[in-house]
């Protein structure tokens, strides 16, 4: 044999072993690594969780809507749950229902559990009619709790309204939304807290979806806060301009203003001091204030017709609220938030409500 094809054979038998030796090594790193997957588990599932806080249980629930106790027991093991604290007559809490509802139907079959916890600011919300009102009206088909003695907000230590809790299949608080807001971030939060469940399990997940798209609300940065006419709740505010002032449990007769101020409303007529709104005794009376915003929403109850006024005429089609119908009337009926004005940017106007109907009671102004 000649010395050239001793020398290919020679290199041909190196290469052979040197690629099986490489096979045998390759293989082996694949089964090591194959097997230390299965060991350690996957990354996302291993997350050190002492940092977080358990959900609380839902406790103290005096009524419960689109669910029952033993159902909702059940639904919650092994789910990502979005706990949703709110109350029906409340703006900010009612401008976030669009996005918790379109995660309901978005992410419901993936394993998200919203969960409503209706924990009411005015007496008449304690009503589970009322809130069957409310649940309808804005299309909610996840099971609400009344939290009537704010019980489960105790529960999770909250002081606001809205707020909106996600806790993963574990049942860990993974993530704490306050007010209105951050949508993008928390349907990313809910996205992958069903990834984490889906690893977790064992089962499929469904491939990523575009976020929810909705108009966000765009708050003024100066507008006037909201205005409470029960005198417990507006303790410590300077929101009340009549002289008389408020007087707990009395009947008053507020008398006309010589002026108004900025940020504060005026009463004519006689009106009962509630803790939480101001009922109408006399047969008619009126509401003035002077207030800087585009949005202007006013939470009433009782029957009453209402006719408005910005700066001495009827409110003008362009500021027309959508629970206005026509000539700058308002016919109230159950307890509720009516929205009477709505621009496209803020400004400044004098506002004037005359009530007629005895007992009609109003609770706060809110603004936007």
């Amino acid at each position: 044999m000649k010395s050239e094809a001793k020398t290919a054979l020679v290199l041909g038998i190196v290469i052979v072993t040197g690629v099986g030796v490489m096979s045998v090594i390759f293989s082996s790193l694949d089964e090591e690594f194959e097997n230390a997957s299965i060991e350690e588990g996957n990354p996302i599932a291993n997350i050190d969780k002492s940092k977080f806080k358990r959900a609380p249980n839902i406790v103290g629930v005096a009524h419960y809507l689109n669910t029952t106790p033993e159902n909702l027991s059940q639904e919650i093991k092994d789910k990502v749950v979005l706990y949703d604290i709110w109350t029906y007559s409340c703006i900010n809490c009612i401008r976030t229902l669009p996005y918790i509802t379109a995660w309901d139907d978005k992410y419901a079959e993936q394993g998200l559990l919203v969960v409503g916890i209706h924990s009411p600011e005015f007496e008449f919300e304690k009503d589970p009619e009322n809130v069957k009102m409310a649940i309808d009206k804005h299309g909610i088909n996840y099971p609400v709790v009344l939290d009537n003695d704010m019980e489960t907000w105790k529960a999770f230590e909250n002081r606001y309204w809205p707020r909106k809790y996600i806790a993963d299949h574990e049942g860990y608080i993974r993530y704490d939304h306050i007010g209105e807001g951050g949508y993008q971030e928390t349907e990313r939060i809910i996205q992958q807290l069903l990834e984490e469940r889906a690893t977790s399990l064992g089962v499929q997940m469904a491939s990523a979806a575009p976020l929810v798209d909705i108009d966000e609300f765009e708050h003024t940065l100066f507008r006037t806060p909201e205005l409470y006419f029960g005198y417990k709740f507006a303790q410590n505010r300077n929101q009340l301009g009549n002289d008389e002032g408020f007087q707990p449990g009395k009947i008053v007769t507020y008398s006309e203003p010589k002026s108004i101020d900025l940020h504060k409303f005026y009463l004519t007529g006689d009106w009962k001091n509630h803790e939480d709104n101001m009922e109408l005794i006399s047969e008619t009376g009126t509401i003035q204030l002077l207030y800087n915003a585009k949005e202007v929403n006013i939470v009433t109850d009782k029957e009453a017709k209402l006719e408005i006024f910005l700066d001495g005429v009827s409110i003008p089609s362009r500021y027309l609220g959508s629970d206005i119908k026509s000539e700058s009337i308002l016919m109230v009926s159950e307890p509720n938030l009516y929205n009477i004005v709505s621009a496209d940017d803020s400004s400044s106007h004098v506002m004037e409500i005359k009530v007629k109907g005895k007992g009609f009671q109003i609770f706060t102004f809110t603004f936007g």
